[in-house]
């Protein structure tokens, strides 16, 4: 008799034990969401402060290129030095990331709105001080014939209306520049690689060539070139560069 109390004693019925699994198991599922939020809540803080903390140092950054800007305007204006050649190639080394807005406007006023961007220029005084703000960001440097030849041949677009076109039939050239007497490839070369009269006209046909990026002869350097770094004026030397990303 005692045994049979007993049994009925410790019955539970199989409704009340479904119950209690799922208020645990609620219970357990419950317990997590709190800690998955408040590990959220911890990640965003952390997000939140790098942020805070990126602006900074990107702020920092961007001023200090223009109080250097200043300093390097400044020193030019007294070692002035005249170019060796009317013409230059400016290539686009830097500025994926932080880089004041005045000095992006220059960029882009140079044609240079990408990394390893290279675009013909005429060596002139207005030419060079810009350059030489921002200087840090660019190499240049007067390429040779045979190097202007290829990459007109090879790299070269132009710009025809709203559009970008290969340079692949000479009609594309007479249609734009005919009436500057460049009717087709070789004429493009021999304009830029001699500056002649309607330099600017033909410059400004031409697309930015898109350069690849080379393996070994970039490291990032914001330093001259002339002190082992990666920008400024490479002077005849820039016709090596040309090879390794041509």
């Amino acid at each position: 008799m005692a045994a049979k109390e007993e049994n009925q004693l410790n019955y539970i019925e199989e409704t009340v034990l479904k119950k209690r699994k799922h208020s645990e198991e609620w219970a357990i599922r419950r317990r997590q969401q709190l800690l998955d939020r408040q590990f959220k809540i911890q990640e965003n803080k952390k997000l939140a402060f790098k942020r805070a903390e990126d602006f900074i140092k990107d702020f920092r950054i961007k001023e200090m290129d223009i109080v250097k800007m200043k300093h390097r305007v400044k020193r030019r204006k007294t070692s002035d030095t005249a170019p060796s050649s009317n013409l230059l190639f400016v290539i686009r080394i830097q500025g994926k990331k932080a880089i004041h807005p005045k000095l992006e406007k220059i960029l882009k006023s140079l044609g240079l709105k990408r990394i390893f961007n290279g675009v013909f220029l005429k060596a002139t005084e207005g030419t060079l001080s810009l350059l030489e703000k921002v200087e840090p960001f660019v190499t240049y440097g007067y390429p040779n014939l045979k190097n202007v030849r290829d990459l007109i041949f090879k790299k070269g677009r132009g710009r025809l209306g709203k559009e970008t076109v290969p340079l692949t039939d000479n009609n594309i050239i007479e249609k734009a520049l005919g009436k500057h007497g460049i009717l087709c490839l070789e004429d493009l070369v021999h304009e830029i690689a001699n500056v002649g009269p309607h330099f600017k006209e033909v410059a400004r046909f031409l697309w930015p060539f898109v350069l690849a990026r080379p393996e070994d002869a970039l490291g990032g350097k914001k330093n001259p070139y002339k002190i082992g770094g990666d920008s400024g004026n490479r002077e005849e030397h820039i016709n090596e560069l040309i090879d390794k990303m041509n």
